[in-house]
């Protein structure tokens, strides 16, 4: 099947804005909280695992930050020392072993199996892009849904170049995102199952309808297509 030109100009633009957020958390070293910013879109905009930022920053279990507090993006100096690698646990039945992403030599952790669907109708064949998710093209207010069951930790605009934008937190280290909404119809907090509509679809880049999905594992994205396809 041939992809329309315009999708790979949405993947172009994508992949521009994911270079100019690379640049951009190479430099920062703080950030100020600003209105409608939660730690897991702070985490997601700087490429950072959220139990990183709130143990560097001292923050509680509840994630709590406020307007105008300053946060260190990065490690202190005790995070960098090199620790001795403990044996990791065995699996529980029915879990799956991933290594943990971008963390040097760590021990595989279990993730728990989850039932993963599409995100939205497949009109087009998904396309991946570089930067790490895939887009859907659509059309305008077709349905978003929730790829895993979860719970919405985030929704706003306030992530650049993911437009209206809903974060989802299936456990402690996957995260899944869904960009360029036209409307969002979930709010933070909210639980969600797989398959429940949070979202309808808007226009990315060049106007056209499509869905942009990511899933990070550890805050690093990751290949979401064997999730989809069952294979993971």
């Amino acid at each position: 099947m041939s992809v329309p030109a315009w999708i790979g100009g949405a993947a172009l633009a994508l992949l521009l804005l994911a270079g100019c957020a690379g640049d951009e958390v190479r430099e920062a070293r703080s950030y100020v909280v600003q209105p409608q910013d939660t730690l897991y879109s702070i985490a997601w905009r700087h490429n950072l695992d959220y139990r990183d930022l709130a143990r560097w920053n001292h923050i509680g279990p509840e994630f709590r930050i406020a307007v105008g507090q300053s946060l260190v993006l990065v490690p202190p100096a005790a995070d960098n020392v090199p620790r001795p690698t403990a044996t990791a646990p065995a699996p529980p039945q029915g879990a799956r072993e991933q290594p943990r992403a971008g963390r040097g030599a760590r021990p595989t952790v279990a993730i728990p199996h989850l039932n993963w669907v599409w995100p939205t109708d497949r009109n087009v064949a998904p396309r991946p892009v570089q930067s790490g998710g895939i887009l859907f093209p659509g059309r305008l207010g077709q349905d978003v849904r929730a790829a895993a069951a979860g719970r919405v930790v985030y929704t706003g605009s306030g992530i650049r170049g993911y437009g209206q934008l809903v974060i989802i937190k299936h456990n402690d280290v996957l995260l899944s995102a869904y960009a360029y909404n036209q409307e969002v119809v979930v709010s933070e907090g909210r639980e969600v199952a797989a398959g429940e509509t949070i979202a309808h679809m808007g226009a990315g880049a060049h106007q056209a309808a499509v869905l942009y999905f990511e899933i990070r594992y550890d805050g690093k994205p990751i290949d979401p297509m064997p999730f989809l396809m069952g294979k993971k």
